[in-house]
């Protein structure tokens, strides 16, 4: 039986795991606050119920992954303090952010959330750190398909050229 075949919550995590979680972390809690600061902002309220529930996912994975690291004695990064609510009225159109940006924002941060959960899953030699951020992978891609299926519906989603090539048209 070798060091690494036991409980996994008993083995160490090497040193791309704890890099790889504490920047996740780090990344997550300021996502968060991002979402709390559009939230003040956003008008549409699929948006508003989009951005909620992607700050109650991402403080699940947070409560995770610091249960995680101080279990295993790693510090925790900072967290940002909490954004107060605001009234969308109170702030100059301006300034404002517009649905279609903070629909494309959140789903730019979703896109990302998925690349940092699939490298940490193959860099994971703990398989619960694998299926940990496997379960964030799982949700996130369902958050995805809702924001983009939001961003169809409202008209919001600027698609890129599209390619519309047929073998039989040269």
């Amino acid at each position: 039986m070798g060091i690494l075949s036991g409980n996994p919550a008993d083995e160490p995590m090497h040193y791309g795991e704890v890099f790889s979680t504490w920047s996740f972390l780090l990344t997550a809690k300021g996502a968060i606050a991002g979402y709390q600061t559009h939230l003040n902002h956003a008008g549409d309220e699929d948006l508003h119920k989009l951005l909620e529930e992607a700050i109650q996912g991402g403080q699940q994975e947070i409560k995770q992954i610091e249960t995680l690291l101080k279990a295993n004695g790693v510090g925790l990064p900072p967290t940002p303090p909490e954004r107060p609510k605001a009234c969308l009225e109170d702030i100059p159109v301006g300034a404002r952010f517009a649905d279609p940006e903070i629909a494309a924002a959140l789903s730019m941060s979703i896109a990302a959330g998925l690349v940092a959960c699939s490298t940490i899953m193959g860099q994971s030699i703990r398989e619960d750190i694998g299926m940990m951020f496997g379960q964030f992978h799982i949700q996130k891609a369902a958050l995805g398909a809702k924001v983009l299926r939001l961003n169809k519906e409202k008209g919001w989603l600027v698609p890129p050229p599209l390619h519309h090539y047929k073998a039989e048209d040269c």
